[in-house]
């Protein structure tokens, strides 16, 4: 006989006063029918880009071994723990990146693959963007279609790159060929997309200072909550708050600083942690909460700004990124590109550390996910778009076999990995951008 149970939507919020919390996935959720609860409930594909300013130093980046990979480059060597997930491209380009532009268009064709309309005013025009068009199908089943992020405040008006509007610089994702998203790069108005429900953003952050927690407003809610749950699913619940709480615990604490402290860095959002890496990890675990909540399945990321003069002591270097990326073929300045790039790379691990800790279903947030990481620009010196800086991760709920290194022969349009990409995560196109087909090693499923 098959007994009939009640099982949690997946939609279901945790509420309160000017509060909704998402939460989890959890074994409650499964479909009613007590013959099918011990399946969990079907995962969902996620999407995330996270973008690296001016190339790298390719020669440290490019992996020893083609095919099937057993170790990494030094640049890439904080990713070996995930080896298994991941996917090295080499020799991918962005054509229509080639301008006057240079950092300006390798930051706004690395999820468009399109060519930049020249103009300093606000009549700029581009392409809808890779997680875009992802965003209009898979995030449509989500309260967030998308998430923009960034790390550093960014001006949209003027011309910053040889005649193009900073525009162009400044945003990765574009809704249309005329709409730019602007990104968010500070922590707190992130937490209050993700969780803030009702009143105005004013309001809401006032009752957030003015209470110690968003979980106190809910917390009816969750006491209610806990008592339908097993005992899994309440440890599963009680990890997903307690990470919320530490997520609340460091924004009001540097909040806490700028407040107390000095004038922030101007390249620095106001009420952010003082160190990039502390902020770089807090944006990080708000995209983890993101999708852990199902609050959003489509994520980019400026992990630095094009022409950035950000220095990085916490990496070994002290010279500003962008002029120590003019280093015509000086070895030792090169190396120093080298560790930055290694450092940036390296907070990505931490990303996908938080994600393959994160259980989901009978996987983790990881085994779901579909993550690339790169840049726009080749060989910073020269500022060309060929032979880019990439690398794929995560397990695409089963679809995507890793441990690899592919190289191309010819440069061959990054539009293919994105066409690739947009494929393994169920959005079916033929075409994308200059693209000349899609990327055959990937469509293969983990399984084969």
């Amino acid at each position: 006989m098959i007994i009939q149970k009640k099982a949690i939507a997946r939609r279901s919020l945790l509420r309160g006063l000017g509060a909704g919390l998402a939460l989890p996935l959890l074994d409650a959720m499964v479909p009613a029918m007590t013959a099918l609860a011990a399946t969990p409930a079907a995962p969902v594909r996620r999407l995330g880009f996270v973008y690296i300013p001016m190339g790298a130093t390719i020669a440290q980046w490019t992996p020893p071994e083609l095919g099937r990979m057993t170790r990494l480059s030094p640049t890439l060597n904080s990713l070996t723990p995930f080896l298994d997930q991941l996917t090295v491209i080499s020799n991918l380009e962005l054509k229509n990146a080639y301008s006057p532009g240079n950092h300006a268009t390798a930051n706004c064709s690395f999820l468009s693959a399109a060519k930049a309309k020249l103009t300093e005013g606000t009549d700029y025009e581009l392409a809808t963007t890779v997680d875009q068009i992802a965003a209009q199908n898979i995030g449509k089943d989500s309260p967030l279609p998308s998430m923009e992020l960034a790390m550093d405040l960014l001006s949209t008006i003027g011309n910053c790159d040889n005649g193009y509007s900073c525009v162009y610089q400044n945003n990765l994702s574009w809704s249309s060929p005329t709409t730019p998203l602007p990104a968010e790069a500070h922590p707190r108005l992130v937490f209050e997309r993700l969780f803030g429900d009702g009143g105005s953003a004013a309001e809401r952050r006032a009752e957030m200072r003015k209470n110690a927690s968003i979980l106190d407003w809910v917390s009816a809610d969750i006491a209610r909550l806990q008592g339908q749950l097993g005992a899994g699913d309440r440890t599963k619940v009680n990890e997903y708050l307690e990470s919320v709480r530490e997520v609340e615990r460091r924004i009001q604490k540097a909040e806490k600083q700028t407040k107390d402290g000095e004038m922030p860095d101007l390249d620095r959002p106001v009420g952010v942690p003082a160190s990039y890496a502390e902020h770089a990890k807090l944006m990080f675990d708000l995209q983890v909460l993101a999708m852990q909540g199902d609050v959003t399945r489509v994520i980019s990321f400026q992990l630095a700004r094009e022409a950035s003069t950000r220095v990085y002591p916490e990496a070994g270097v002290t010279d500003p990124h962008h002029p120590l990326t003019h280093h015509s073929g000086d070895p030792e300045k090169m190396a120093r590109v080298a560790k930055i790039n290694a450092y940036h790379v390296s907070l990505f691990a931490y990303f996908l550390s938080k994600l393959k800790a994160t259980k989901e279903g009978n996987g983790t947030l990881l085994d779901n996910s579909l993550l690339l990481c790169g840049s726009g620009m080749g060989n910073p010196d020269v500022h060309d778009h060929v032979n880019l800086p990439i690398v794929v991760a995560g397990g695409a709920a089963g679809n995507l076999k890793g441990g690899r290194h592919i190289k191309y022969e010819k440069p061959t349009p990054l539009a293919n990995l994105h066409l690739t990409l947009l494929d393994k995560v169920g959005v079916h196109l033929d075409t994308f951008a200059d693209s000349q087909g899609k990327i055959s090693e990937l469509l293969k499923p983990a399984a084969l």
